[in-house]
């Protein structure tokens, strides 16, 4: 049975999510057809992704009421600024086929972030968004954004898993009472082996359970949000059985020893990566 993490203004967010960054805008629908299938309910997209298109077709396709299903997506950066995002979360209720999104974000720390905020809090007071957060704010980004702002985020994705632990921001999420959403949190960028591991593999035998199910339920024990993605249904089905096991204060201790970049492997600070960023995703 599905777990919930509350944010601060009550609403609650399927902690183990479907996300399809990197998903062909093609296969979209289809991935998600089959996700929602066998029993996700949190999907997670975001506008420069560039298939909210076919989430918005399969989930309206699915047959599943809206009032059962939870949709994330994110403001990009080359939609910053209060009227511009303003425009383009107009755009992703179009595309994502809703009235209203359940939880927004913005996607990178850069550009207008403060009008881009305002134009979040506004669709947060019309009922157009349920809950707004941030992505990719680094410990320092994130506590000087949420000293600057009325409405705290209520969300922070970030680069997590076994190997990639984020403990050092810990302290500043509490600060402002806001939960955290694991991206990678099965590997990638930079990061491998996690579905290999020997340690998780002997930690989930006795559960009956493979060392991607541990590492998921590692996270989801932490209060955090996971949204693991996989064009493969046997897969997505495995990565959504991890709430039947409940691993013991020695198996989180023994895995919390895995660690090697705890503040993820992207230096979002790098001026070249934002360059890069900047220039070439501009939607």
């Amino acid at each position: 049975m599905m777990e919930y993490i509350e944010l601060s203004n009550g609403v609650k967010v399927p902690a183990l999510g479907y996300g399809v960054f990197l998903v062909d805008p093609q296969e979209c629908e289809r991935c998600v057809s089959d996700a929602l299938a066998v029993g996700y309910r949190h999907i997670d997209t975001a506008q420069a992704y560039r298939n909210e298109e076919g989430v918005g077709r399969a989930w309206k396709k699915s047959g599943i009421g809206r009032n059962d299903l939870f949709l994330t997506t994110k403001v990009w950066v080359s939609n910053a600024g209060e009227d511009k995002a303003m425009r383009s979360i107009e755009e992703s209720l179009r595309k994502l086929q809703t009235d209203y999104i359940d939880l927004l974000l913005i996607h990178q720390a850069y550009g207008d972030v403060f009008g881009t905020w305002r134009a979040m809090e506004k669709a947060l007071s019309q009922g157009k968004v349920r809950a707004i957060g941030v992505s990719n704010f680094q410990a320092g980004r994130f506590v000087d954004f949420g000293l600057h702002v009325d409405v705290k985020p209520m969300m922070n994705q970030l680069q997590t898993n076994v190997l990639i632990q984020q403990n050092g921001i810990q302290p500043c999420l509490q600060e402002f009472g806001t939960r955290q959403t694991a991206w990678g949190p099965l590997g990638g960028q930079g990061v491998d082996g996690i579905t290999r591991n020997e340690l998780l593999a002997d930690i989930g035998r006795p559960y009956g359970k493979s060392a991607a199910q541990v590492a998921l339920r590692w996270l989801v024990q932490r209060g955090i949000v996971a949204i693991p993605k996989s064009s493969h249904r046997e897969r997505m089905e495995q990565n959504l059985d991890v709430f039947d096991f409940q691993l013991t204060e020695g198996d989180m201790q023994q895995i919390a020893t895995l660690n090697q970049h705890d503040a993820g492997t992207i230096d979002f600070g790098d001026p070249q990566f934002v360059h890069y960023l900047i220039s070439n995703y501009r939607l």
